[in-house]
């Protein structure tokens, strides 16, 4: 297939690219930078410039494929809202494209602020609904043009795609550590997380695009349930620094922005996925990269 992929320098959507070229697929990834347009040619994809905002590359990129991976979005922290606007446009663009062709339409989503209490399933929708919810409701607005002729594929990552070179959440809590000479995990640490290897993720992507049926959601997730506490020591033992409590009201002030995440559960179940795809992860676990090293060099 001749797949377009958004975010295809990104964290995830490198080791995507790398992952479809190695099957036999053709890549055409958005790009803003002369470097990562170098970075992606030199893996012999082909390179469409433009970023979520150039809504005609968008669907020039979308109509001219036989699959769209979208895997981009702005991460704005500091306007949640501009980044749930351009979320939200950028995938009514992609799938307008798509109307009535039956390929496929991949878009990526987290976890995150889906439930609380218990791993998410794949059968549970997503309570996002309106442009001025979280991601725009791009989740749900992609699942109605299932009735329009988009075979629309949802796929949610575990909170901590990890791996060496991370630069997400882990990342950023191993640079807090760093700073403050103690790993820290927010009240008893039960807080649960899921977490999947880089790798594996950009292998459920692949496997997605080519089998999963319109209206799937995927989880990438390889483990389901990490404490948050146990990554802590994990980070304290990487480190050789102490290991501490910190309190809710004080998780910002300690941790930077993820400290709102590091004090909620988000863990979700993959057993429907890996069924429905024969998807078996198979690189090492979040715990086992911190202590080999995969985030020494954060924070320094």
């Amino acid at each position: 297939m001749n797949v377009f992929v958004t975010g295809a320098t990104g964290w995830i959507g490198s080791a995507t690219v790398d992952e479809l070229l190695k099957a036999g697929h053709k890549v055409v990834g958005l790009v803003r930078s002369d470097v990562s347009a170098a970075s992606l040619e030199a893996k012999g994809a082909k390179v469409l410039r433009g970023d979520l905002d150039d809504l005609d590359s968008l669907r020039r990129g979308a109509a001219e494929a036989e699959a769209v991976v979208h895997l981009a979005n702005k991460h704005d922290f500091a306007n949640p809202a501009e980044s749930d606007r351009a979320e939200r446009a950028a995938v009514e663009t992609l799938a307008e494209a798509l109307v009535g062709t039956n390929r496929p339409f991949m878009v990526a989503t987290g976890m995150s602020g889906l439930f609380q209490g218990r791993p998410v399933l794949e059968t549970d929708p997503s309570p996002d609904v309106s442009p001025d919810s979280h991601r725009g409701g791009a989740e749900n607005l992609a699942l109605d043009y299932v009735g329009r002729g988009v075979r629309t594929i949802i796929i949610r990552f575990a909170p901590t795609v990890h791996g060496a070179g991370d630069w997400g959440f882990v990342n950023f809590l191993v640079s807090a550590a760093r700073k403050h000479g103690v790993s820290g995990y927010i009240d008893d640490g039960s807080h649960a997380w899921s977490a999947v290897h880089r790798w594996d993720a950009a292998k459920l992507i692949r496997l997605g695009i080519e089998k999963a049926p319109a209206g799937s959601r995927l989880h990438a997730v390889a483990e389901e349930t990490i404490s948050t506490r146990a990554i802590a020591e994990a980070i304290g033992r990487a480190l050789d620094i102490p290991v501490t409590t910190i309190a809710p009201e004080d998780a910002v002030a300690h941790f930077g922005f993820v400290g709102r995440f590091f004090k909620l559960s988000m863990n979700g179940s993959s057993e429907r996925t890996r069924e429905l795809l024969a998807w078996t992860p198979a690189g090492p676990t979040l715990i086992d990269d911190i202590l080999a090293g995969a985030y020494k060099e954060a924070g320094q």
